[in-house]
Protein backbone atom coordinates (compact mmCIF):
# COMPACT_ATOMS: atom_id res chain seq x y z
CA UNK A 1 0.00 0.00 0.00
CA UNK A 2 1.42 3.50 -0.60
CA UNK A 3 1.27 6.23 1.53
CA UNK A 4 0.16 9.76 -0.04
CA UNK A 5 1.54 12.71 1.56
CA UNK A 6 -0.29 15.70 0.98
CA UNK A 7 1.88 19.11 1.13
CA UNK A 8 0.73 21.53 3.99
CA UNK A 9 0.85 25.06 3.37
CA UNK A 10 3.36 26.23 5.14
CA UNK A 11 1.87 29.80 6.60
CA UNK A 12 -0.07 27.46 9.05
CA UNK A 13 3.12 25.79 10.81
CA UNK A 14 5.16 28.62 10.84
CA UNK A 15 2.39 30.55 12.83
CA UNK A 16 1.64 27.69 14.97
CA UNK A 17 5.11 27.70 16.09
CA UNK A 18 5.50 31.59 16.94
CA UNK A 19 2.39 31.65 17.95
CA UNK A 20 3.71 28.90 20.80
CA UNK A 21 3.60 30.16 24.71
CA UNK A 22 7.22 29.75 24.75
CA UNK A 23 8.25 32.19 21.59
CA UNK A 24 5.50 34.67 23.23
CA UNK A 25 7.56 34.34 26.45
CA UNK A 26 10.55 35.05 24.10
CA UNK A 27 12.07 31.69 25.15
CA UNK A 28 13.24 29.22 23.29
CA UNK A 29 11.97 26.69 20.34
CA UNK A 30 13.41 24.10 18.56
CA UNK A 31 12.38 21.64 15.89
CA UNK A 32 14.39 18.91 13.66
CA UNK A 33 15.77 19.91 10.48
CA UNK A 34 14.27 17.07 9.02
CA UNK A 35 11.00 19.31 10.20
CA UNK A 36 12.18 22.17 9.02
CA UNK A 37 12.90 20.89 5.45
CA UNK A 38 10.02 19.12 5.63
CA UNK A 39 6.75 21.28 6.48
CA UNK A 40 8.13 24.84 6.16
CA UNK A 41 11.83 24.59 3.72
CA UNK A 42 15.03 25.67 5.47
CA UNK A 43 14.76 29.48 3.41
CA UNK A 44 11.33 30.12 4.18
CA UNK A 45 11.91 28.88 8.05
CA UNK A 46 15.43 31.62 8.05
CA UNK A 47 13.32 33.85 6.22
CA UNK A 48 10.56 34.13 9.12
CA UNK A 49 13.27 33.90 11.76
CA UNK A 50 15.36 36.40 10.43
CA UNK A 51 12.14 38.83 9.58
CA UNK A 52 10.89 38.30 13.50
CA UNK A 53 14.89 39.70 14.87
CA UNK A 54 15.08 36.20 16.34
CA UNK A 55 18.21 34.37 16.82
CA UNK A 56 18.61 30.12 15.07
CA UNK A 57 21.08 28.18 15.72
CA UNK A 58 21.82 25.37 14.34
CA UNK A 59 23.44 22.11 16.59
CA UNK A 60 23.42 18.67 15.29
CA UNK A 61 20.34 17.44 13.86
CA UNK A 62 18.22 20.58 15.61
CA UNK A 63 17.22 24.47 15.10
CA UNK A 64 16.64 26.42 17.53
CA UNK A 65 15.03 29.54 17.62
CA UNK A 66 16.34 32.47 20.64
CA UNK A 67 12.62 34.11 20.08
CA UNK A 68 14.10 37.92 21.22
CA UNK A 69 16.06 39.99 19.42
CA UNK A 70 18.23 40.10 22.23
CA UNK A 71 21.96 39.99 22.72
CA UNK A 72 23.17 36.12 23.24
CA UNK A 73 26.14 34.87 24.95
CA UNK A 74 27.65 31.37 24.47
CA UNK A 75 28.97 30.66 27.76
CA UNK A 76 31.59 27.42 26.52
Amino acid sequence: MTQIIRPVPAAPWVAQLFSSQSARKGAVVRRSRRWVEREVGRDAFEREVRRRGFHLIETGDQMIVVCHAGPIRIVF
